[in-house]
Parts: structure tokens; C-alpha cells; sequence
């Protein structure tokens, strides 16, 4: 049977190269794609499972910005910027917590309502009347999709969510995502690259046997990328039936109970939707997470993610939950030592730039979808970082 949902043709004389060298390493280019594929993109803030009571909120910082998430006491989560309407200072500190009643600036003690609405100004005889609702907490976007909440900082070209995930969204539906519940909590980690450097080697699969022993132990062959469309990229394996080589894989394919509630063809699979710019969601039997990546400069990148269990979890789906994450770790590792060196290369004379692999089209179809957003990455030679906006306004004013 054919698992395929977004395969499409892939010319013979396709373009082989990947982005120019200097992309990686240009801090003026960084400026636009913070601007440009960041903040204009939508982004996983979390889980609704995150802060399932009223006054249970998460933070997010990344690319400039200061994103809170909050419940309410009406049960609606709400999103804002992380800003006090007074001086600018984070209203929230902690990653992740609980404010009861209010919201309250550790700065001066200005109180906001957990709706985002002013509740009142330290000392306001000091002030005038301040609108409630004016002084408020200026809202993000938000938007929740199968439990994920997803937040944008600036309107962009992406459509909804829902609109964006609607060629997967019934097979991914089988997961009942949304009724999941926390496992280890939200964990990041920086790693010493450029973030195009970890999304090329997550975005295809050619290196898997390879580089990934427990994963090539676990599907070997059976693995396949689809490219990225609209926005959207899946990856599917289905474990190999000559799996064990390694203790970690023997255990998890002996002890992983019958996924009765999957399809038959999502039993044995482990399934990756990648989100453009920087997410996947990943499933597979026994639990989801998300995992993606924010630029923190042009050789240093934050690593963000959190694995979701079900919540009527059985010791079986434990033992093969904590097995999974155990191959998954060591994958993790060896993506980022690739990322490394892969990244290394970009400030060497010596790299002439990539030359993309048949298997390789999640990567050409990922930096197309770059270069539609930033044309300036069209340019084989770096522009003067001076001139790196001006020129690239220009180019997008061409179409």
C-alpha cells in the first residue's frame, strides 16, 4: 500500500544546489529572517495540556520577541506579548507556572487580569486614568490545533493553521493529539550552528542508514520524505521486521503493546510533519512531540520541544514511550555533531555549496520555499550587509 499523502514529481533536471555559503553565516540576512520567517510564521508555544488550569501560563522567547500564554478563569487561552504596558518588563518571569488571580509586573507591581485586561497601576493617583483595556496586554495571535497552540507576532503569508494542515490532518487525527497530557515537560538546549544547518539535516533521510544505527535498526528501508508543499513536509517508516540489533530497539519493538487505536498502516510507523520554517510534530504509537528551532544569532541556535503520553497511559506504552525517547536522544546527538560539521564548512573557501541528492528534495523544496520569502538568497555571491534589506525589498517588489 502506498503511504504517500504529499509526494510529488521531482523533475530529472531539478536545481541540485542548496543556499549559498554565505547565508549561514550573514547577520544582515539574519535580521530579515527573523523578520520575514519568523515572527511572520506561525509557532508551537505549547500544549493546551501546558496550562490546563485557569492562572497556568508558558513563556516563549525567541527571535526578539517575549510571547505569554495564559488560561483564563473563563477556561480560554489567550496570548500576549511578555511586556508590561509601563516600562517593558517581562510580566512573567519563570518558563512555566501558575499566577492564580492575576498577573502581576515583578517590576513596579503593575496587576493585569488573567484576560490581559489592566487591573491597576502601582501608586495610580501617580498616573491619569488609564483605559483598562488600552493599558492592557497587547495580544498575539493564536490559534489551537489538535491541543497545539500555536502563536504568530506579525500577520503573514501562512493561512490558518487548520488551513495550512489540511492534507494531513485526518491521519494525524488518528493520534488524538489534543488529549494527550505532558510527559517530561517543555525542555530546550542551544546547540553552536546556524539554524538552516539543523533544519537540513532533519529535513531528509538520505543520511539515516548512514549516520542513525538505532533508527536504520528500527525501519531501515522503509523509510521515505515527501517534500515540503504549501508549507508542509511528512516523513513515514513502519519498523522492520528484522529489527533488534541494538538493546534499545529489540526492547521497544518487543514490549510496544498493539496500537488498537491506530489504522492498521500507523501501528508500526513512526510518522514526521514538518511545519515551514522550523517544526516538526512527530508521532508515533505511544506518544507526540513537537520539536523546532529559533535563531539566537548566526552560529548559535535554541533547540525547543516537549513529548505529549496518553493520558490513560499503560505500563506497556510507558516502557515503550521511555524506549522511543531513548532512540530518539541518541539520534538528536547525532544530528547535532552533523549540523556541526555540515556548518563548519560554510566560512571555508574551500565549500563550493551543496549538490542535493535525488532523496534529498525536502531540503531543495525547504530552501525554495526560503528563497521565496528572502529572494536575496537567489544570489550566489553575498551581498554588502549594508545593502542586504534595500536589495532584497527590491528584489521581492520584482515578484
Amino acid at each position: 500500500m502506498n503511504h504517500h499523502l504529499l509526494d510529488v514529481a521531482i523533475p530529472n533536471d531539478w536545481d541540485r544546489r542548496g543556499l549559498p555559503g554565505w547565508a549561514y553565516h550573514s547577520d544582515a540576512l539574519l535580521e530579515l529572517e527573523k523578520e520575514h520567517v519568523f515572527r511572520n510564521h506561525w509557532q508551537i508555544a505549547g500544549h493546551v495540556s501546558d496550562v490546563q488550569e485557569a492562572g497556568d501560563y508558558l513563556t516563549m522567547d525567541v527571535v526578539g520577541e517575549r510571547a505569554l500564554v495564559v488560561r483564563g478563569k473563563d477556561g480560554e487561552v489567550r496570548a500576549f506579548h511578555n511586556i508590561c504596558r509601563h516600562r517593558g518588563s517581562r510580566v512573567v518571569a519563570d518558563n512555566q507556572g501558575n499566577c492564580k488571580n492575576a498577573l502581576v509586573c515583578p517590576f513596579h507591581g503593575w496587576v493585569y487580569n488573567l484576560d490581559g485586561t489592566l487591573r491597576g497601576a502601582a501608586r495610580p493617583r501617580s498616573f491619569p486614568d488609564l483605559d483598562k483595556t488600552e493599558f492592557g496586554l497587547v495580544p498575539l495571535e493564536l490559534e489551537i490545533w489538535n491541543g497545539l497552540i500555536f502563536i504568530r507576532f506579525r500577520k503573514g503569508p501562512q493561512p490558518s493553521v487548520a488551513e495550512l494542515m489540511a492534507p494531513v490532518a485526518e491521519e494525524l487525527g488518528h493520534y488524538k493529539f489534543a488529549e494527550m497530557v505532558p510527559s517530561y515537560g517543555i525542555w530546550s538546549q542551544t546547540t553552536p550552528v546556524n539554524w538552516k544547518s539543523v533544519r537540513d539535516v532533519d529535513n531528509e533521510g538520505y543520511h539515516v542508514a548512514m549516520a542513525h544505527p538505532a533508527l536504520q535498526d528500527l525501519y531501515g528501508s522503509t523509510y521515505f520524505d515527501e517534500p515540503f508543499v504549501n508549507g508542509v513536509s511528512r516523513s513515514f517508516a513502519t519498523y522492520n521486521p528484522h529489527a533488534g540489533r541494538r538493546w534499545s530497539v529489540r526492547n521497544y519493538v518487543k514490549l510496544a503493546p498493539e496500537a488498537t487505536h491506530l489504522p492498521e498502516h500507523l501501528r508500526k510507523a513512526w510518522v514526521y510533519y514538518g511545519m515551514f520554517p522550523n517544526m516538526v510534530i512527530s508521532v508515533m504509537p505511544e506518544s507526540v512531540q513537537f520539536y523546532q528551532e529559533f535563531p539566537l544569532s548566526t552560529g548559535e541556535t535554541l533547540l525547543r520541544g516537549a513529548i505529549y503520553k496518553h493520558r490513560d497511559e499503560t505500563r506497556e506504552q510507558a516502557a515503550a514511550r521511555y524506549l522511543s525517547f531513548r532512540i530518539d536522544r541518541e539520534t538528536m546527538s547525532e544530528d547535532v555533531q552533523l549540523s556541526v560539521w555540515s556548518n563548519e564548512s560554510m566560512l571555508s573557501q574551500a565549500f563550493e555549496g551543496f549538490y542535493l541528492s535525488d532523496l534529498e528534495y525536502g531540503v531543495r523544496t525547504h530552501h525554495d520555499h526560503l528563497r521565496a520569502m528572502l529572494p536575496v538568497l537567489g544570489l550566489e555571491s553575498a551581498p554588502d550587509e549594508k545593502d542586504m534589506a534595500n536589495l532584497n525589498d527590491a528584489l521581492r517588489s520584482r515578484g
